[in-house]
């Protein structure tokens, strides 16, 4: 059994269709799960509670945390600790192995021109610092022998998906297909990696299914050579059929809307994401496993043929 934690977003999705090339037994679980694979199993929880994560992980070989709590630093630095010190006592009770899908939030704000999993680690943030502390968490279980466990990073995401979330998605895409301007934050200039939904789900499946892969840290393939902000809003306005319109929010106006907008209140303290390169390397992985990555043009394509094509 492979268990999927927090199932029901894009990841999550596009993890679980992976997942079958490797078994036909994969519970999801979430509040309100919805099959992926005909033969999913499935289970509703609340995973704030120790018990319920406890019976969703027992019985599992292979346990994936996907999910997303609320965009807000206070309910992070209360949620996610909580969380994963459930994770940790379930997987250790019933000997499963544990693969934690992570972001790039640790990683100090001058050194993203060129990520890698050796960067160094010093976050600019509240929910950064979150981040860090629950992914200690895993690191010391690991260092004692007590967890078999391994954690896996991506750049923010795009792809194909019926909930269409993703700052791109929404910046972007969802903007241009509506005839309105796209956004972008800070400044247009800098290059921004992006990893595919798709290739992220694959890859996560195959760490999680590869003995010597664990008690390490994988970046997910993720094509090189980004587009600047201009370039991605250039790039999906053509495969759109669209004209490249635009607006930039500076630092100072996401503050002023953050006044309106509870989740670009939020945004405020990643705004450094947007305001220099952001470069992600996975060559570790792509050297590894032989991957490559789905190149920029064609995502933006698929995602435009797969969710736009009636605009």
């Amino acid at each position: 059994m492979q268990t999927i934690l927090g199932s029901g977003g894009v990841i999550a999705i596009e993890l679980a269709k992976a997942l079958t090339f490797y078994t036909t037994d994969i519970r999801l679980v979430s509040r309100n799960p919805k099959k992926v694979n005909a033969t999913d199993e499935l289970m509703s929880a609340d995973l704030l509670n120790g018990q319920a994560v406890n019976r969703a992980i027992a019985g599992s070989s292979v346990v994936y945390v996907t999910i997303g709590f609320p965009y807000n630093a206070k309910v992070w630095e209360e949620m996610w600790p909580k969380f994963i010190g459930y994770v940790i006592a379930a997987c250790k009770k019933y000997g499963a192995k544990l693969v934690f899908f992570d972001n790039i939030y640790m990683y100090d704000e001058d050194y993203l021109e060129g990520m890698t999993e050796e960067t160094r680690e010093n976050p600019p943030s509240k929910k950064g610092k979150v981040r860090l502390r629950v992914v200690d968490m895993i690191r010391r279980e690991i260092s004692s022998d007590d967890l078999s466990a391994l954690i896996v990073r991506c750049a923010d995401y795009y792809g194909p998906s019926i909930e269409r979330n993703g700052m791109l998605r929404e910046m972007v895409f969802e903007k241009l297909a509506n005839d309105k301007k796209a956004n972008w934050l800070c400044s247009d200039k800098y290059k921004h990696s992006f990893t595919y939904t798709v290739d992220a789900g694959k890859a996560t499946a195959l760490l999680g299914n590869t003995e010597d892969a664990y008690n390490q840290v994988w970046h997910l393939p993720t094509a090189p050579n980004p587009y600047t902000g201009k370039e991605w809003i250039e790039n999906i306005a053509k495969a759109l059929g669209k004209k490249p319109k635009y607006q930039i929010a500076p630092k100072f106006m996401i503050q002023i809307i953050g006044w309106f907008v509870p989740v670009m209140k939020e945004m405020v303290e990643m705004a450094y994401q947007y305001d220099r390169d952001y470069i992600f390397d996975s060559s570790k992985f792509i050297k590894r496993f032989n991957f490559t990555p789905t190149p920029y043009a064609d995502g933006i394509r698929a995602i435009v043929a797969k969710d736009y094509i009636t605009k």
